[in-house]
C-alpha cells in the first residue's frame, strides 16, 4: 500500500510552491524523516521529510509548480534494502522502557500575543533546527518586535518542524512552526536515535542529489559568507552540506590578480574591503515606523534657547544633600521632565494624539524617554510625570535606562506614553530635528550645553546656553500653542522656582 504526500502548508499567506530539486531518485528506498526534496515559495525555501519508510515514486518534477495540498509523491511500503546499516544499529540499541515515542498527534504553535500595541512580529533567530527533539517550555526561537525582543518555547515535547524562517515577518496569531508531539523520556530516545545516525553516516558512501548540495539553512549560511557550496565538504548523508559545515566554513584566500599597471590601479591607495551585515528586525521595524511617521504626519519644528545657568547652580549647590537623602543624583531629566509636565497640563494640545477622526486630550502625563541600547532605540515611559517629585523622576530615569541597557525593558515599559523627550546633547548634538514618536503629537529634543555670549540686561555675558527642538503634528498643534509650549518650558528652566511654585 502506497502513502500519498502532499504539499504542506508551509505559511498563512502561500499558496503555491516550486520544486526546487529532489535529492532521493525515484524508485530509491526512503527512511523516515528524511529529506527527500526542497520547495520553494516566493517567500522563502522548504525541505520535504519522508513521512514513511519506503520506495519513493515520484509525481511532479524539479521546476513544476504546485498548490498547498496537491500530490507531489507516494511511498510504497517496503524493507530496507540488504546491507542497510540505519536499521541494525536502530534494532541493537536496547529500547528503553521510557524511552519518547511520537503520539501522532501534531501541534500547530502560533505567534504569541506579545503586547497591546503589537500587530506583528519578525522571526529573529532559530535557536534549534528544523527536525531536532525539543522539551516541553524549552527556548526554540526568538522573536523581535520595534519595542523588544521576545523568546518563544516549546509548547509539548517532540520533534520540532519549523514553518517560518529566519526573517520572516508575522502577524499575531500566524503559524510560526508545528511539534509532532512525543510521550515519554526523551533523554531515552536522544542516544538511539544518536547511535543510528552515528554508524549511518560512515556506511554511506553512495553519491545521490544530496551529494555538495547544502541544505536551506546552510545555503543561506554560506550566501551570507560569499562561500560557493562546491568548496564545502559535506558531512552530512551522501555528503550532504549541513547548517554547522557552513557555520564552520572559512572563505578561501582569492588567488593574486596578475599586476596590471594601469593609471586608475595606481591611484588606490589603502583598505577597501566592504562588510554586510543584515539588518535586525528590530531595526527593520523602526525604519519603517519612522519613515510611515514622516509621511503621515504634517511635521513641523520650532526652536529656543534657555540659559541653564541657573539650572546648573541649582544643582551644584544642592547636589550632595539631594544624593544623601534620595540616593540617586539629580540629573538634568528630571528638571527638563517637570518643565514638561507643567507645560503639557497648560497646552494640553501638545499632549494629545488623533485617533481616526477624534483628538484624544490626556488629563494626565506619561513621558517617554528615549534610551539608546545595544540592539537600538527603546523609549520607555515615566508614567504619571505631573505627580511625581525630583527624586521620583530620576528614580525612574535610572530605573527604566538600567533596564534598558541590560536588554530587560519589557513592552509593559514602553506601552503608552503622551509626549516624548531625547537628549541628543549626551553624543554632543548641538541641533536637530527629532522625530515624533507615533501616535503622539509632540516630541522635545535636548542638546548640548555650549558657553555663547548673550544679553543680559544690556550686558554682554558668557552663559551656558542649550537649543531645543519642539517636533510636532500641525494636524492637532497650531504654530502658537508649539511656540507658547516651548517658551513656557524655557520660562520654567530659567527660573526653577516657579516649579515649586507652581507659577
Amino acid at each position: 500500500m502506497a502513502l500519498q504526500m502532499n504539499v504542506p502548508t508551509v505559511g498563512e499567506s502561500i499558496s503555491e510552491v516550486t520544486i526546487s530539486q529532489w535529492l532521493k531518485a525515484d524508485g530509491e528506498y526512503v527512511e523516515m524523516d528524511e529529506i527527500i526534496c526542497e520547495l520553494e515559495s516566493d517567500k522563502a525555501t522548504f525541505e520535504l521529510n519522508a513521512e514513511t519508510s519506503g520506495i519513493l515514486r515520484i509525481k511532479a518534477e524539479e521546476g513544476d509548480t504546485l498548490e498547498i495540498g496537491a500530490l507531489i509523491c507516494e511511498i510504497e511500503a517496503a524493507d530496507a534494502p540488504a546491507g542497510g546499516t540505519e536499521a541494525p544499529a536502530a534494532e541493537s540499541a536496547p529500547a528503553a522502557s521510557n524511552e519518547a515515542k511520537a503520539t501522532g498527534e501534531v501541534l500547530e504553535m502560533i505567534v504569541p500575543t506579545v503586547g497591546e500595541s503589537i500587530s506583528e512580529v519578525t522571526v529573529s533567530n532559530w535557536t534549534k533546527e528544523d527536525g531536532d527533539i525539543i522539551e516541553m517550555d524549552e527556548v526554540i526561537c526568538e522573536l523581535e518586535s520595534d519595542k523588544a525582543t521576545f523568546e518563544l518555547n516549546a509548547e509539548a515535547q517532540g520533534v520540532l518542524r519549523i514553518v517560518a524562517q529566519e526573517g520572516d515577518t508575522l502577524e499575531i496569531g500566524a503559524l510560526i512552526c508545528k511539534i509532532e508531539v512525543m510521550e515519554g523520556t526523551i533523554g531515552a530516545a536522544a542516544p538511539v536515535e544518536a547511535a543510528a545516525t552515528t554508524a549511518a553516516a560512515p556506511a554511506s558512501n553512495n553519491n545521490s542529489y544530496a551529494t555538495g548540495h547544502a541544505s536551506p539553512a546552510a545555503g543561506k549560511i554560506l550566501a551570507e559568507k560569499g562561500i560557493n557550496p562546491a568548496d564545502v565538504k559535506g558531512s552530512g548523508v551522501d555528503g550532504r552540506i549541513t547548517k554547522a559545515d557552513a557555520q564552520g566554513a572559512q572563505k578561501s584566500a582569492p588567488k593574486a590578480a596578475p599586476a596590471v599597471a594601469t593609471a586608475t590601479a595606481a591611484e588606490v591607495i589603502g583598505n577597501r574591503n566592504q562588510n554586510r551585515q543584515k539588518m535586525s528586525g528590530m531595526r527593520k521595524t523602526i525604519a519603517k515606523r519612522l519613515v510611515q511617521v514622516k509621511n503621515e504626519t504634517a511635521m513641523l519644528t520650532t526652536f529656543n534657547e534657555v540659559d541653564m545657568k541657573p539650572v546648573m547652580d541649582l544643582r551644584k549647590q544642592y547636589k550632595e544633600k539631594f544624593k544623601d537623602k534620595n540616593e540617586v543624583n539629580l540629573g538634568f531629566m528630571s528638571f527638563f521632565t517637570k518643565a514638561c509636565a507643567i507645560a503639557l497640563q497648560e497646552w494640553p494640545a501638545v499632549n494629545a494624539y488623533i485617533d481616526g477622526n477624534e483628538i484624544v486630550f490626556n488629563d494626565y502625563v506619561d513621558v517617554s524617554i528615549a534610551v539608546s541600547t545595544p540592539k537600538g532605540l527603546v523609549v520607555p515611559v515615566i508614567r504619571n510625570a505631573e505627580e511625581l517629585s525630583f527624586a521620583g523622576i530620576e528614580k525612574e530615569v535610572v530605573r527604566l535606562a538600567k533596564k534598558g541597557r541590560d536588554g530587560k525593558i519589557t513592552v509593559d515599559d514602553m506601552t503608552g506614553g503622551t509626549f516624548t523627550i531625547t537628549n541628543g546633547g549626551i553624543f554632543g548634538s548641538m541641533l536637530s530635528t527629532p522625530i515624533i514618536n507615533a501616535p503622539q503629537s509632540a516630541i522635545l529634543g535636548m542638546h548640548n550645553i555650549v558657553e555663547r555670549p548673550v544679553a543680559i540686561n544690556g550686558k554682554v555675558e558668557i552663559r551656558p546656553i542649550m537649543y531645543l527642538a519642539l517636533s510636532y503634528d500641525h494636524r492637532v498643534i497650531d504654530g502658537r500653542e508649539s511656540v507658547s509650549f516651548l517658551y513656557r518650558v524655557k520660562e520654567l528652566l530659567e527660573d526653577p522656582a516657579r516649579m515649586l511654585l507652581e507659577i
